[in-house]
């Protein structure tokens, strides 16, 4: 059956228009139900503290529990393992970091692809991390870390995160030998760190700041290519560094597949 060009056109806008109707009204009555958050590190990081603050929000203005649900684990690579299997229906979010980019190119073997069957739906927060060191540890300075190969123990959040690139990054430009020391999650270096079990850390600076303020620990540099304006006072690696500059960023991710909603 043929049908003239105009009644063709006329039947295919009709079509999208229906398609555009159907997905709208989904979009206006979502979410009917409770949200997880998934949140890939162990609480008290920067990553859970962003969820549970994007989860308050996202909560009042929805109308629906945004529930935080932590799963940690090889480097964030079963909290993204999780949603990629859930439903691609919007009802289990990732809260991602820099880290599942990395993993990308770290590991050879994923159960999935984090650029094919993972979707951004906005971003949240980029900032940069800090070089800090337990009060004890004579360091001042950058150059004074450089000085002291050998003698400094680096805790990060887990082998592959940002944190731990950033220091990895230190150690090849710099050639200095800091032993690395991974925790599973922010929260626990960052406990041993003011312990004094461990000398330095690069932590965000959301997870770290009121530490460097109460005195806990030291700042010796910030790793973005400039200051920041939360610690102008504080200089950048790339100043004793050159070249040197890395960050965080993190934002909801969703299952690819149907539409993306108002996180903004």
């Amino acid at each position: 059956m043929k049908f003239p060009r105009r009644q063709f056109l006329h039947l295919a806008a009709s079509a999208a228009a229906l398609s555009a109707a159907s997905r709208i009204t989904w979009a206006q009555a979502y979410p009917t139900r409770p949200v997880r958050l998934i949140v890939p590190f162990t609480p008290g990081g920067t990553t859970d503290i962003v969820a549970r603050l994007l989860g308050q929000s996202l909560s009042e203005r929805l109308g629906q529990p945004m529930v935080i649900e932590n799963r940690p684990g090889a480097g964030t690579n079963v909290g993204t393992e999780a949603v990629v299997n859930a439903p691609p229906d919007g009802y289990t979010l990732l809260v991602a970091s820099s880290a599942a980019a990395i993993n990308a190119t770290l590991y050879e073997k994923l159960n999935f692809n984090f650029g094919r069957d993972i979707a951004m739906v906005a971003g949240i927060i980029r900032t940069p991390y800090v070089m800090e060191v337990n009060p004890s540890v004579p360091a001042k300075t950058v150059p004074d870390a450089k000085a002291n190969p050998g003698k400094i123990n680096m805790a990060s959040p887990g082998i592959g995160t940002g944190a731990h690139l950033s220091g990895e990054l230190f150690k090849l430009m710099t050639r200095t030998n800091m032993v690395h020391v991974p925790y599973r999650g922010a929260a626990p270096a960052l406990v041993d760190l003011i312990a004094g079990q461990m000398q330095v850390q690069f932590a965000s600076t959301p997870e770290t700041i009121e530490y460097i303020h109460a005195g806990k620990l030291r700042a010796l540099a910030v790793t973005t290519a400039t200051r920041s304006d939360t610690l102008p006072e504080i200089p950048s690696v790339g100043e004793f560094v050159p070249g040197y500059e890395t960050g965080a960023w993190w934002s909801p991710e969703e299952h690819t597949g149907r539409y993306h909603w108002e996180a903004q």
